[in-house]
């Protein structure tokens, strides 16, 4: 009854804050907007300038969204990565997805210049990019699905993963040193990152594949349960391993390689997210983490995004480079502090 009582009390805080971090989120930028005139544009009410609403709710709420879904699904993902490998330091990425997007969008933009300027238009367009990023995660996804059916072994298939991200990034680097300058920079800005240039219907589409990505997720935390045990436990459980073993390969990529695609490389968020939620629930409780990270996972990002906008400056930081600073840190000190782990 106290775990459950300090749950309830830890989740209703985390709440707030998500609630405070959101509207935080909105107010930081180049144009610093109250917190009162945010609450009243996302209430409906006018605010008390024309231009705080119009940039509120056509380019920070859309923003916003995006960090929370991106927050969501990458912690996600982590987790799953985490358990079903039984690895601290596994990520969202260790599959090789984001290398198999990395590879799509360098294709686009390093090669294109190859292929007929009507193919090649397309192709360099906000949507030929998201296609080819999609393309890319897919594929690998499909490799890796193959390649599982005669591995029993999950280490064996996180090796595999990590050697499909280093093909996929040696093909990176031989389109890269073919390419010309303005090819490179224009890639280099995909790879660092960025959650504000969608529009409504890129959100849309996100949101229809993270809430899918979520809802499998959600099938499989029983078995992760079971999982943290070991293989032969889970089977004497009588789960089907296979089955299980699909799911939260297909639930990661569906997470991980959309928000790649829609939103580029997002690093750090997954692989951190996890151990701050075990950490502060002290519980190895799957359905308490998964919730657990739903929430910071969106926090976090929100704060991340706020911070890279610079208040008071007329640029803005990679967001990639915001969540490697906080998140290089935590992964340091839970290396370090390895015999504190709750899982």
């Amino acid at each position: 009854m106290k775990t459950s009582r300090r749950n309830t009390f830890l989740f209703t805080t985390l709440s707030l804050t998500l609630v405070l971090a959101l509207l935080i989120n909105i107010s930081f930028g180049q144009v610093a907007i109250p917190l009162k005139e945010v609450f009243k544009s996302l209430m409906g009410s006018p605010s008390e300038k024309e231009t705080w609403q119009y940039i509120i709710l056509n380019f920070r709420l859309p923003k916003a969204i995006t960090a929370i879904l991106v927050g969501m699904g990458l912690s996600v993902s982590g987790l799953l990565m985490q358990t079903f490998f039984r690895n601290p330091l596994a990520g969202p990425y260790v599959l090789g997805l984001s290398s198999g997007s990395s590879l799509g969008v360098a294709f686009v933009i390093l090669g294109a210049g190859v292929l007929p300027s009507f193919f090649s238009s397309f192709l360099l367009s906000s949507y030929g990019i998201i296609l080819a990023s999609c393309l890319g995660s897919v594929l690998v996804l499909l490799l890796i699905l193959i390649v599982s059916q005669k591995l029993r072994d999950t280490m064996s298939i996180l090796i595999v993963g990590l050697m499909f991200s280093s093909f996929t990034g040696a093909i990176v680097s031989v389109f890269s040193y073919f390419s010309s300058a303005e090819q490179l920079q224009k890639y280099t800005f995909w790879s660092m990152g960025s959650i504000g240039n969608l529009s409504w219907s890129n959100i849309s589409l996100l949101t229809v594949a993270v809430v899918l990505g979520l809802l499998l997720s959600l099938f499989t935390l029983k078995s992760l349960d079971a999982l943290l045990l070991g293989e032969n436990y889970a089977r004497s459980m009588g789960m089907n391993l296979q089955k299980t073993k699909y799911t939260i390969i297909i639930a990661t990529s569906i997470l991980a390689g959309s928000i790649t695609a829609f939103a580029g490389p997002i690093a750090f968020i997954g692989l951190a997210v996890p151990h701050l939620v075990k950490l502060l629930f002290k519980t190895s409780h799957h359905k308490t983490l998964f919730l657990g990270t739903l929430v910071i996972g969106s926090i976090i990002m929100l704060l991340c995004d706020a911070v890279s906008q610079m208040p008071g400056f007329e640029f803005t930081l990679p967001i990639n480079a915001i969540t490697s600073i906080i998140g290089a840190p935590v992964v340091i000190w839970l290396i370090i502090n390895r015999k504190n782990r709750v899982v």
